[in-house]
């Protein structure tokens, strides 16, 4: 679809909020926030398509998953006099300073996959991160028949992205599965650690049979140490252990096809790039937006006072497409997956 035309947006005028001199296009500053996953070099080749579609011009920096290199990016980007900036924090507590600096030079700012904790922005463009717990944890409450162990690879707990995913799937376990003992394992967003923790775990606990990573960049440790411990078997298989994933890159969806993996939560890459530009546009151009339904499948929530959250589209990518407690899930072949399209 068009990058165009949002349900909920009203036009503002603004007589200072030119995007460019001269008419130009408007300058954008977009901080990558990593390109050591899959997930995020796919987010990386979606932005220079989605500024070309809605016409804004790009200066690009890549913070590598330090904070420091972030704030010293906002700085660039700022000598660089760009109209609007997009980017990922994923220490979402110390970005504050900057975005109080960004704020003070009316510079808008969009951020996407990532809610700051603190600080002003324009709109926060991702998916309900709690509903990604939930719905591992029905996966893998259902699977079990409410009983066993599981561990979760927990992303960095600095990141609200690896809290509400934590949280919600402790919560939904306690609640629902109260016969699943889960194993949280803190890993900082980091395959090798996740890698090694696993393997100590199943040292002390070799009867583990789900598991729960928070984004895929546990998933080529996690495979191998299955590999590397003859726990691999086909989903009908007795011994088969349940691996749920998140994020929706080719790989995950090859591995549920090949009964690697189970399920994963489809996070859209795509979407991100451009409602990411789309909205820091908008800013430029004068315009707001108020809570409600979007034209995209997605709902605009209030997360606090002044702050906005596009919640887009996330769903369970299960090997059958079939309803897991109640909701339903995506056949991991779907044509409107993302994954399926790079």
């Amino acid at each position: 679809m068009s990058l165009l035309g949002l349900g909920m947006l009203t036009a503002c005028s603004s007589d200072d909020s030119a995007g460019a001199a001269g008419g130009g296009k408007p300058l954008v500053g977009v901080d990558y926030p990593r390109s050591d996953t899959d997930f995020w070099n796919a987010y990386i080749k979606y932005v220079p398509p989605a500024a070309q579609e809605l016409g804004v011009d790009l200066k690009t920096t890549n913070s590598q998953n330090d904070i420091a290199t972030l704030i010293s990016n906002t700085q660039t980007f700022i000598s660089q006099n760009v109209k609007g900036v997009v980017m990922a924090p994923q220490d979402t507590a110390a970005i504050a300073p900057s975005l109080q600096q960004l704020a003070d030079k009316k510079i808008p700012v969009v951020t996407i996959d990532t809610r700051p904790d603190a600080g002003k922005v324009f709109m926060v463009v991702r998916a309900d991160n709690r509903a990604y717990g939930t719905k591992a944890c029905q996966f893998l409450g259902t699977k079990l028949g409410g009983k066993g162990k599981v561990i979760m690879f927990q992303g960095g707990l600095d990141s609200i992205n690896g809290r509400d995913r934590t949280e919600s799937f402790n919560e939904c376990m306690k609640q629902n599965y109260p016969g699943i003992t889960v194993f949280g394992e803190a890993t900082e967003w980091k395959g090798d650690l996740a890698a090694s923790k696993f393997q100590t775990r199943l040292a002390s606990d070799p009867d583990i049979k789900g598991v729960y990573m928070q984004s895929s960049f546990a998933l080529a440790g996690t495979l191998q140490v299955l590999k590397q411990r003859n726990l691999q078997f086909p989903p009908s298989d007795p011994r088969h252990v349940f691996v749920v994933s998140n994020d929706g890159i080719p790989e995950e969806l090859k591995d549920i096809k090949e009964g690697l993996i189970d399920a994963t939560v489809s996070q859209p890459a795509d979407q991100f790039a451009k409602y990411g530009l789309y909205y820091v546009k908008a800013a430029i151009d004068g315009k707001t937006f108020a809570p409600g339904p979007t034209d995209h499948d997605s709902t605009i929530v209030q997360v606090r006072d002044g702050l906005l959250e596009d919640q887009l589209a996330a769903p369970l990518v299960t090997a059958d497409g079939a309803t897991i407690a109640g909701q339903p899930t995506v056949k991991y072949d779907d044509k409107t997956l993302w994954g399926n399209a790079s």
